[in-house]
C-alpha cells in the first residue's frame, strides 16, 4: 500500500473539437479501454473519467463529448458536459489533429483556458497519418501561437507514439495529495453503464451516416447468475424506418451488432454473457428531457 502522506494527484479534463481522438488517448494513457470509440464524430456524450496510478502518483482524466454547436437539448446537454469538465479540475489536455489549422472551436477553447487559468497541455494526435514527421515543426510552430501551452507533445493514440512524453509531462502538474481512487481503479463508471456504452459503440459502428446518434441504450436488466451474466437492453431510435435499418433484414444487422457486442462484454466482465436486445421507436427523444433523465443525461442545464 502507498503512503498517502507522499502521493501526488491530478485531475485532469481531456477537450478538443469532435473526432480528434480524446477517448482514445484516454484509453491509451490508462493502458485499457473505459471510454468508446468509433470514426464518427459526437461519440462521446458524457464525461467519463479514467484512472491513471503509477507509484506514488494517480491521474485522474475526465473525458469529454466533442466541441460542436448543438441542434438538441442532448447537444445542449454534451456541451454543459465540456463546460462542466473544468470545475475540479486542475489542468486540461487540449487535443488537436496533426496537420490541421486552428479553427473557431478551437478558438472558443482558448478562451475557456485562458479564463479558468490552469496549466494546458496541447496533443498533436494521429501524427501517425503523416507522411513526414518533419512536418509537425509548422504545426507546433503555429500552436505555439496560438496559446502558452505548459507542454506540446505530438503522439498517436493509435500507435502509443509519445505516450510517455505525454505521461511525463502530465506528472509534472501533479499536486501532493491523496489517492482519490483505489490503485487498481481504471474507472468510477458502473458495469451497467460500460455495457450501454458498449453496445451504442457497435451501433455507431455499423451503421451509416447520421442514423446512430439517433439511438440511445438503456439496460433493462443486468443480473448475474451462477455462470452467466443477463444483459437485456433496449436500443431508441426516432424513425420507423430507422427501426428497420438497425433490424436489419432478417434480423442480421441487430445479430451483428448484438454478436460484437457480446463479445466485448465477455471480455469486459470476464463471464459469459447471455444479451438480448429490442428496438423502440421514441420521436424526437434527444429533445425529451424525461428520457434523456432516464438514458443518464442528468445533468441537462436550462
Amino acid at each position: 500500500m502507498v503512503d498517502n502522506l507522499k502521493t501526488k494527484s491530478l485531475f485532469v479534463s481531456i477537450l478538443g473539437k469532435a473526432n480528434v481522438g480524446k477517448s482514445s488517448i484516454m484509453n491509451m494513457m490508462i493502458n485499457s479501454k473505459v471510454s468508446i470509440v468509433s470514426p464518427k464524430p459526437q461519440t462521446t456524450r458524457n464525461k467519463v473519467i479514467g484512472i491513471f496510478t503509477d507509484n506514488d502518483v494517480q491521474l485522474v482524466f475526465i473525458d469529454t463529448p466533442g466541441i460542436h454547436k448543438p441542434r438538441t437539448k442532448l447537444g445542449d446537454f454534451m456541451i454543459s458536459e465540456v463546460n462542466s469538465a473544468f470545475f475540479g479540475a486542475q489542468a486540461c489536455i487540449h487535443v488537436v489533429e496533426a496537420g490541421k489549422s486552428c479553427d473557431d472551436f478551437d478558438l472558443e477553447l482558448v478562451q475557456k483556458f485562458e479564463k479558468a487559468n490552469m496549466p494546458v497541455i496541447l496533443a498533436i494526435n494521429k501524427i501517425d497519418t503523416l507522411k513526414d514527421k518533419i512536418l509537425l515543426m509548422p504545426d507546433i510552430k503555429k500552436w505555439k501561437e496560438v496559446y502558452d501551452y505548459k507542454a506540446i507533445v505530438p503522439v498517436s493514440a493509435k500507435t502509443c507514439d509519445g505516450k510517455d512524453d505525454l505521461i511525463s509531462e502530465i506528472i509534472k502538474l501533479a499536486e501532493p495529495s491523496v489517492f482519490y481512487y483505489g490503485e487498481d481503479d481504471i474507472t468510477d463508471k458502473t458495469q451497467r453503464a460500460i455495457a450501454a456504452e458498449i453496445i451504442r459503440e457497435k451501433l455507431l459502428c455499423n451503421l451509416d451516416k447520421e442514423l446512430p446518434h439517433g439511438t440511445a441504450v438503456l439496460i433493462e436488466k443486468f443480473q448475474e447468475r451462477e455462470d452467466i451474466i443477463d444483459i437485456h437492453a433496449t436500443i431508441y431510435c426516432e424513425k420507423s424506418s430507422h427501426k428497420s435499418m438497425i433490424i436489419g433484414k432478417n434480423g442480421n444487422m441487430i445479430k451483428k451488432i448484438g454478436i460484437q457486442s457480446r463479445k466485448d462484454l465477455e471480455e469486459m466482465l470476464n463471464f459469459k454473457v447471455n444479451l438480448k436486445l429490442w428496438v423502440k421507436v421514441k420521436e424526437n427523444w434527444r429533445n425529451k428531457e424525461a428520457l434523456l433523465h432516464t438514458l443518464g443525461y442528468e445533468e441537462l442545464k436550462k
